[in-house]
């Protein structure tokens, strides 16, 4: 929703929430404490959490933040399990997405665990631009690494490799992942990736022949960064991911009937 120009009405939002909580995902990224002025879109999230209805659901509760200052209006929420960061790479995408330098941003992402610590909550920390980027910044797999070596001694135990702008392939999925998961056992990655038609099987094929099982999705594939580029490819479909699992066999515990309404009522709340 948060590219949007076109504001979706707080009870529109609710609405497709609460039908999402239905079907049991993991857990739910809706919404984001970030500034109203930069995503006007999301000016509305502590309305649409009141609307919420959290009763029957083993669903927890994601909101991204972009600085102390949001981290802190979510971890007012006790509904509110986890806090998600943008943590880019690359130095132009980091001061286009947070306006901040990547070392303004390491010092936020100290700040933002610490506040999760307190406050009982769980960082998951985006690597943003994890597969290349757009602007003629340096990037390779070591980047990576380096990056997950220098944060991991701050207790984040969540990281998610974010293909912000859909440059990732096969090779530097299974890369990135085999050389991670081994080397951190005790870590959760995941992968955030963003395709397009042709090319979404083998992306997932490649993470979890990797070991990788976490995956971030949306229906229909909607959805995308508003900071990154215009031409970016599409979030990854939460359906080409479920029907991947259902090929290999895994049962996700999902409710269908809520999995198939949530996906139409998808086509309605999202203007085409």
């Amino acid at each position: 929703m948060q590219g949007l120009h076109t504001f979706i009405p707080t009870e529109t939002k609710a609405a497709y929430i609460n039908q999402l909580l239905q079907v049991g995902f993991d857990t739910l990224d809706f919404g984001s404490f970030v500034s109203p002025k930069a995503i006007p879109q999301m000016r509305d999230t502590a309305e649409v959490l009141a609307q919420l209805d959290l009763s029957s659901t083993k669903t927890k509760l994601l909101a991204i933040v972009a600085n102390e200052r949001g981290a802190e209006a979510a971890c007012a929420h006790p509904e509110i399990k986890y806090l998600g960061y943008p943590f880019s790479i690359s130095e132009t995408f980091q001061k286009r997405n947070t306006n901040a330098t990547i070392s303004e941003s390491l010092e936020r992402t100290k700040a933002i665990q610490e506040l999760c610590v307190q406050q009982d909550k769980e960082l998951v920390l985006y690597i943003s631009m994890g597969f290349g980027n757009p602007y003629g910044d340096p990037w390779n797999v070591e980047t990576v690494q380096n990056w997950v070596n220098a944060l991991v001694p701050l207790g984040i135990r969540i990281f998610s490799l974010s293909d912000t702008i859909g440059c990732s392939n096969p090779q530097n999925i299974a890369y990135l992942f085999n050389s991670l998961i081994p080397s951190y056992p005790d870590i959760e990655f995941g992968a955030h990736l963003h395709t397009q038609p042709h090319n979404w099987h083998e992306k997932i094929a490649a993470a979890w022949e990797s070991g990788c099982r976490r995956y971030d999705g949306a229906m229909r594939g909607f959805g995308g960064c508003p900071m990154a580029k215009d031409d970016l490819t599409g979030n990854m479909a939460m359906e080409n991911l479920r029907s991947f699992l259902d090929e290999e066999g895994v049962d996700l515990g999902l409710n269908r009937a809520a999995f198939s309404q949530s996906l139409l009522m998808a086509g309605s709340v999202f203007p085409k």
